[in-house]
């Protein structure tokens, strides 16, 4: 009878986990059921926060407003004695850059003696393209053809669009400005990624030209002749020249040198909001922070048409 009695009682005592962890399931999915919804509201929102970029440690970076710094000519516009830079000019981020919305929008700047350089000449400039480099598109980074169309430019390639196949990447022009082409093929061929931020400089001698990407020298070619920025007449245009730009540019320098690949590597490390390099050379320079002006001291303001100065442009950019 005791053993009997002993068997039931374990059978009883055995139940009991079994109806705990039922207790412990049932509370589980009372709970589920409650603040499921909640649960996945919040998860939808941090996703679209993320996607925002409001976790983006760039969000919370320091940024420079319109202006906080540029180039101080004491003795005027086109001089060089005692230059020197005014203002936060610690590589800060740019608190806007300049949107081109690929159908009408575009920046003027007007010809200017201080622009119509020759010779030897230095152009850098970030840029970010709204498009994929497997989409078929060809569109003006910077334009300095017009009218004569001998001078220079530079343009993103997507798809195709330029030498047929599925060429994407840099192609640009140069010549004397007086009827003569030095090269139509200063190229460089890259996959670019869509929304990201690169580093581009062309340098330009009288004996051939080289491109340079986020601080490396890519892609080189030779000619004999003086290459030249502008004609007599023609203005410098930003994001067209008939094929308007889609994405966003900033910080256009604009050197009357021959930079160096370790001044270009300093220049790529400063970042996207870093101030020129080499003062006693700098022709222009536009940081595209919240205006077309320019911040080199010489006064080659430039004219905006449908083009947007945003906030918020990091999402893309990765500090070198």
């Amino acid at each position: 009878m005791k053993t009997f009695m002993r068997k039931l009682l374990g059978k009883a005592s055995a139940k009991k986990p079994l109806r705990k962890a039922s207790a412990k399931a049932q509370s589980a999915m009372e709970y589920l059921m409650t603040y499921g919804w909640a649960i996945l509201i919040i998860a939808v929102v941090l996703a679209a926060l993320f996607q925002l970029g409001v976790f983006n440690p760039m969000t919370f970076a320091p940024k420079a407003p319109p202006g906080a710094c540029q180039v101080f000519r004491p003795n005027g516009p086109g001089t060089t004695s005692f230059i020197n830079l005014e203002g936060m000019c610690s590589g800060e981020l740019p608190q806007y850059v300049a949107q081109f919305n690929g159908q009408n929008g575009y920046i003027m700047i007007p010809h200017s003696s201080s622009l119509a350089v020759s010779g030897t000449f230095s152009v850098s400039l970030w840029f970010s393209s709204s498009l994929p480099s497997s989409t078929s598109f060809d569109s003006q980074l910077i334009n300095a053809r017009q009218p004569t169309d001998t001078t220079f430019d530079m343009q993103i390639i997507g798809g195709g669009a330029y030498g047929g196949g599925s060429w994407s990447g840099l192609h640009g022009d140069i010549g004397t400005g007086t009827g003569t082409w030095l090269s139509t093929s200063v190229n460089y061929e890259f996959p670019f990624n869509q929304n990201t931020w690169y580093n581009v400089v062309v340098v330009f001698t009288t004996t051939g030209w080289s491109i340079f990407l986020n601080g490396k020298n890519v892609s080189s070619g030779a000619y004999s002749g003086t290459p030249s920025l502008l004609d007599t007449n023609s203005y410098i245009y930003l994001g067209h020249d008939g094929n308007y730009f889609n994405g966003e540019e900033s910080n256009l320098q604009i050197y009357n040198t021959s930079l160096s690949a370790n001044d270009i590597q300093a220049l790529y490390q400063e970042g996207i909001g870093g101030a020129p390099i080499n003062l006693q050379h700098l022709v222009a320079w536009w940081p595209l922070n919240g205006n077309a002006n320019d911040y080199s001291g010489n006064g080659n303001n430039g004219q905006t048409y449908n083009v947007n100065f945003v906030s918020n442009w990091w999402s893309g950019y990765t500090p070198p």
